[in-house]
């Protein structure tokens, strides 16, 4: 478990953006689970990656045309019940964060790993999403 401390401002840093926080397994049920309409998932992270391109990559595509009816997001090493819930809608990907999940109808339909997102600009991130926001939303 990361200290609060350092982790209330990274989790605030996509509240504060209109994503909703997940905490609990039930949360994350609700939130996907045969949900209708598109959902953007961040599994958020202390990692230098996910400060520098995860969580404003995902702030800036929700400023596309297109974007998704809700916007939730889980910590991985904070919130561990939700993030094991949230990992079991993200099968049969490995474990990731940070990494951010594109949902249609309850169903993934877009998946950005860590690999994806490390060492790669916020811009870069955001106008991958972009394009997913644009094909299902």
């Amino acid at each position: 478990m990361y200290p609060v401390e350092l982790t209330t401002p990274m989790a605030q840093d996509l509240t504060n953006s209109g994503f909703t926080s997940l905490t609990s397994a039930e949360d994350v049920t609700s939130a996907l689970d045969g949900k209708e309409g598109t959902t953007l998932l961040v599994v958020n992270s202390v990692c230098g990656c996910a400060a520098a391109n995860a969580r404003p990559g995902a702030k800036m595509a929700l400023g596309n045309e297109k974007k998704p009816t809700n916007a939730v997001t889980v910590f991985a090493g904070v919130d561990h019940e939700a993030t094991a819930k949230a990992r079991e809608f993200l099968l049969p990907y490995p474990p990731s964060s940070p990494a951010i999940a594109l949902f249609k109808d309850g169903q993934l339909v877009h998946f950005l790993e860590r690999h994806h997102i490390e060492g790669r600009s916020a811009e870069i991130i955001a106008q991958n999403l972009a394009m997913a926001f644009d094909r299902y939303c």
